[in-house]
């Protein structure tokens, strides 16, 4: 018998909209066998029709709350297969009461969350017939803590050692338009560095090529210096005033940026590659016969 990873569950939930328990029991009677589990949970009447693998849920939408006092946040993304559904009352209403559930219970893991929302999302899957899935949670807390949404695509929480709430919105709007990777330049990684430097000296072989070593070595640093500037937040000119990088900007304030959570919709997850051509063609086919 297969082992019933928790990988398994999750992917038979996403399959038939069924709760994790129910999928657990299915795939525990099939023997860790997910497509005899749907069958028998269909035979059983447990289910109308299961959704192909194919249909990936990496649509939905980003969610933020943010304190009163500005002491703590939570971020959520929430999942559907289509854009559409994401701007539709019954889907906002569910990201809705999940921001609030897990603003309300402290929740720093989507695991519980996933499991108080798990009647609500069930439902709401039945009446759409999408894929609708909890993907991930964060919580936040410090001094000054606030956030900014981007429609309902991209999330951004900051926090900051001093300065004020507004203070730390500006920032966070700046992360969501710039996406830095790293907060300062001493946290970028020795191996990126280096993949960098690679990929420098690849690009420009035939630049280098003749060039005294002082000379190579000096265009090689000040790539790496561009680089660091470009991934880190605190060395990005500032979205708003250009001429001031975003550390300044936290320093002239008496702040200090102590971390930002950034969210995409989608973010690692693969999406199928449809061809519509061959669906067509495999169509016409098949109404051939």
């Amino acid at each position: 018998m297969a082992e019933i990873t928790a990988a398994l569950v999750k992917e038979l939930r996403e399959r038939t909209g069924e709760g994790m328990m129910d999928c657990k029991k299915a795939l525990t009677k099939a023997g860790g066998d997910i497509e005899k589990a749907i069958d028998d949970m269909r035979a059983s009447g447990a289910i109308k029709a299961a959704k192909k693998a194919g249909n990936v849920a990496a649509e939905g939408a980003i969610a933020v709350k943010v304190a009163d006092d500005n002491k703590s946040a939570v971020i959520i993304e929430v999942n559907s297969q289509t854009d559409f559904l994401a701007l539709q009352d019954d889907f906002k209403n569910f990201v809705t009461s999940s921001i609030e559930k897990a603003f309300a219970d402290k929740l720093t893991d989507a695991a519980p969350l996933i499991e108080a929302q798990e009647v609500e999302r069930t439902a709401l899957v039945a009446k759409v017939g999408e894929n609708v899935n909890i993907r991930r949670l964060a919580r936040i807390e410090g001094d000054v803590v606030n956030a900014y949404l981007h429609g309902n695509k991209i999330g951004v929480v900051v926090v900051l050692k001093g300065g004020d709430a507004e203070l730390a919105k500006d920032i966070a709007m700046h992360v969501a338009a710039s996406n830095p990777e790293f907060l300062l330049p001493s946290d970028v990684s020795p191996e990126a560095i280096e993949r960098e430097k690679n990929v420098f000296l690849q690009l420009n072989e035939d630049k280098l090529k003749g060039k005294p070593a002082e000379i190579a070595e000096k265009m090689v640093s000040g790539r790496i210096s561009k680089f660091l500037a470009e991934a880190s937040l605190v060395e990005q000119a500032f979205v708003k005033n250009p001429e001031i990088k975003v550390g300044d900007l936290a320093k002239k304030a008496g702040a200090e940026i102590v971390s930002f959570t950034y969210y995409k919709v989608g973010d690692g997850i693969e999406k199928p590659v449809d061809n519509f051509a061959e669906e067509v063609a495999a169509q016409v086919a098949a109404s051939k016969k």
